[in-house]
Parts: C-alpha cells; structure tokens; sequence
C-alpha cells in the first residue's frame, strides 16, 4: 500500500508498547458487581484485550500522534474550492457558553428567546449579505443545501402545475460534483452546458438547452475555475424566459461577502457552507450549516418552521405552512453554527464585511502572479478568491500535478486540490483564503517554484515524494478498493 520512509521511525501503536501489570491511573475500589466485559461487547471468541501502560507512556503516545495531524493551527490548507481560513477563537468561546451549549431542543420557546434571537440575528445578516428575501438554517451541509433548494424549485413548479414536464436540471461542466448528484437525488434528469474558451458558461449552448422541459440552471458563482461569471444576469434572463428557475452554489461566496449580492443577480435561491464562509473551516465530519437563501416567490415551500420576527421584532416560529417542503432535519439545523457565525459577523460589521472577499482575492491573485511562469493559468484573466493553475507542461517530464502536491508535503505544506475542475488537465486549485499573510503566501510559492524546478533535473524524486512523513507514497487507488483499518497483533511473525 506505501513505501516506508527511513528517515522517519515508525510510531508504535499503543498495544505494542503494553508490558503485562502496568497502571496507568489508581482507580478507586469497585463497589459494583465485576462484569465480563467479552461478554458484554459481544466478543464471544476472543478475549477483550486492552493496553496496559503507564500514564506518563500514554500521555506521551497520545501528544506524538498529535503532533502528526495537519490542521490550520500548524500550517496552511491552499485547499481549493473549501476555504479553509483560519477560525477565530472567540467564536468557539461563544458557542461553548453554557447558555447556548446546554440548551435542549424540546426545551418551550418561551425559555429560549436569547437562542431564537441568535437564529434571527444571523438570519438578519445574510438576507442583508446575500440579497434573498428569506433565509432557513434547517440543512446542515452545503450538499444538504442544494438538495434543499431542489426541493423549493420543485415545489414551485409543481404548485403552478408544471411539476410533471419539468423534469431537467442544467449543470455547468465546471460544477461542484455535488449538484448533479443534488438534481439526481431530487429526481431531475441532468443534463450538462459546457464552459467556453474564456472560462465562462457557453450561452449558446445554454440557449439550445433550454425549452419548457428545464426545472432550474445550478450555477457556481465565482465557478470553480475560479472566475466570476461575467454574464450571470444574462443568464437568469434567458432562464426565466424558459419559465426556469437558477441556483446559485454558494461555496465560493467568500470571494463575494460584502462586495457584491447573488439575489441582486438574479438568482432564485442558493445555499452557503455557512460553517466554512461565515467562521469554521469545514471538515473532519465536525458539524455543518448548509443555510439557504431564497426570493419571495420560494418562501411559501421554506422547511417548516419558519423563524419570523413579528410586528414587534421578536423572533417566532411560523408553524402553518400549507406549501412547506417540510422538515429536512431535526429541530433547527446546527444552533451552534449559528452561534460561531454570529459572533464572526458582529466582529466584522458592516463596515469590515467587504474585508473578507477583497482580501481572499487578492491573495489570489498574488499567488497567480507569483507562480504563473512556473504553472501557468487555465485561463489567462483576473480569478476571484482561488486561482486554477495547471501542470500539464510537466506531464513530458513524466510528473503529474498528484508528484507535485506531494512533494510539496516534504516541504512542510498541504497540498491544494488536485484535478479539479475535472476540464482543466493536471489542475491545481489553490485557494490561500484572506486570513494568510504575504509571508505564508511568499514561502508557499517558493515552495512550488523550487518543486518546479527540481521537477526538470530530477523528476523521479518527485515521483517518490513524499520522504519525510510516517509514510511513503500511498496507492490511494487500491486503498479505496482494499480498505483495511483493522489491526491485528503479530506474534512470532503470526497474525493472531
């Protein structure tokens, strides 16, 4: 599956590090009945065996392992597309109040009017960010997000008794591999519209693809190429015309946060990765926040309830909802989502807002002109908040851009998002985020260039990389098809 790396010893697991009657804590004298523990999990054949260290040994094991992750904490993520900026720790301090981390769903409303007031503030935010007339915070994952808005769409046509001919979805080919995995779960037919020479949705194609059969156009903007898409309100144009409805994927809203409004485009509806965009970089299954914004014509079909605020301004849930969609999570989405994200807008304010997006492209932008020469652009103009790069120069060498990420892991970075979009050859998506000062952004491509250049002397070094971690190169391929994670004690050479 890997090479092993010599420079670097091998951790130890745990159970191998055990020696039989050491003690890793004093635990008080038992005072209720011994259980066999084979028997009460289940592990009829096999005694149950657990390590036996001392605590200062697990103390010690548990802070190396650590030392072994990545995280925004220790380095940079130039991970395109997933805007992985650093996360400011007030925010967690906020969602970890007791008055908002100890609440209980089924707790009466009338209990919690500071929580609902959490919902509305932020609620009250985006509307005014993103330009849509209604906001919901039910789906909790940008995906959850777009199938949600699908639903809304379809719920439309079929109250003004097109749901049955309606029956196409659009996609560009430049699109999150979400969307028309959304539109196929909604039970849309996808049909594809190819990106021109310019890096912009080819409208000629679009117009030959529209007609009466088409439900909604599900555009990235700023796409993944990492381009604004300059004819985006002639796009709604001649999708309204067809009686459509478009979609705005809103993962890439960081290079738009207080510059510049998607509902004032013309867009329909779209969602927000609100848990990466509006305060905590997403991954490692952590919660999410897939909230969406819609025009006024979409609000009746809003999963139920809707929070409102009445004459007087104070939040209430709206629970008769005739048209509603209905529930698309448990209770409220992710309360404290909502939490991190308030207290991230109240920092910022009006004022500071457009801070974000000037400065996620900027950043952008330097590291395009920085590494151009070396890895040239997919398409030669201005990007937004990620630069598309591509490494197909290399390819005679016999180096792909998979060699080139990971040799940049020797030089201590994450790699950036590899082929993708899927029409750009050997692509390198780099998205530095507003939060990476010049230095970081400096040593980053000085990283590439001098990969670059090793890449022309001495290409099989970059073949082998990565040479400084626990591992080697990995064959990701057979560890999707062959996953084992099981580990299984050697004795004697033995597996047991």
């Amino acid at each position: 599956m890997a090479s092993r790396t010599k420079s670097v010893p091998e951790p130890r697991l745990i159970f191998e590090k055990t020696r039989k009657g050491r003690i890793g804590c004093n635990l008080p004298e038992a005072d209720t009945p011994e259980v066999d523990l084979a028997s009460a999990v289940g592990r009829q054949r096999t005694a149950v065996e657990w390590p036996e260290v001392s605590e200062l040994e697990l103390l010690r094991h548990f802070t190396n392992l650590s030392h072994l992750n990545y995280g925004i904490e220790t380095g940079f993520y130039p991970l395109g597309s997933c805007t992985m900026k650093y996360n400011p720790k007030i925010n967690e301090r906020t969602a970890g109040l007791s008055g908002f981390a100890m609440l209980h769903p089924l707790q009466p409303e009338s209990t919690v009017p500071g929580a609902l007031e959490v919902i509305a503030g932020v609620h009250d935010f985006l509307k005014e960010i993103t330009g849509f007339d209604e906001i919901s915070m039910q789906p909790v994952a940008g995906a959850h997000g777009e199938l949600t808005c699908l639903m809304l769409v379809k719920a439309y046509h079929e109250s003004r008794g097109q749901g049955d001919s309606r029956r196409v979805v659009l996609v560009p080919d430049s699109a999150h591999g979400t969307n028309p995995a959304s539109a196929a779960r909604c039970g849309y037919e996808v049909r594809t519209i190819p990106t021109d020479a310019q890096g912009d949705c080819d409208l000629e194609a679009l117009e030959r693809a529209l007609d009466d059969s088409v439900a909604a156009f599900m555009v990235t903007n700023p796409s993944t190429l990492g381009l604004f898409e300059r004819s985006i309100a002639k796009i709604c144009e001649m999708v309204h015309a067809a009686g459509g409805q478009v979609f705005c994927d809103g993962a890439n809203m960081n290079a738009m946060v207080g510059t510049t409004r998607p509902g004032d485009h013309g867009f329909d509806c779209m969602h927000l990765n609100l848990h990466k965009t509006f305060s905590t970089p997403h991954g490692g299954g952590g919660p999410g926040c897939g909230a969406i914004g819609v025009k006024s014509h979409l609000e009746p079909f809003l999963p139920a309830p809707v929070l409102k605020r009445d004459e007087d301004g104070a939040p209430k849930f709206d629970r008769a909802r005739p048209l509603s969609v209905g529930r698309v999570s448990s209770f409220h989405g992710q309360f404290l989502m909502a939490v991190r994200a308030l207290t991230y807008l109240l920092a910022y304010g009006r004022e500071r807002l457009p801070h974000i997006s000037r400065f996620a492209v900027l950043n952008a932008n330097y590291v395009m002109a920085r590494l151009r020469g070396h890895l040239p652009p997919a398409h030669d103009r201005p990007c937004m908040h990620e630069c598309v790069l591509t490494a197909q120069e290399y390819k005679k060498l016999g180096v792909r851009a998979l060699d080139i990420s990971k040799r940049l892991i020797d030089h201590g970075f994450h790699p950036p998002t590899n082929y993708f979009p899927l029409i750009v050859p050997e692509a390198l998506m780099i998205e530095p985020t507003e939060t990476e000062c010049k230095e970081t952004l400096d040593a980053f491509c000085d990283a590439l260039i001098a990969i670059c250049e090793e890449a022309k002397v001495n290409p099989e070094a970059l073949r082998a990389a990565p040479e400084s971690q626990i591992v080697g190169r990995l064959d990701e391929a057979a560890a999707v098809k062959n996953l084992d994670v099981k580990w299984t004690r050697m004795r004697t050479g033995v597996p047991v």
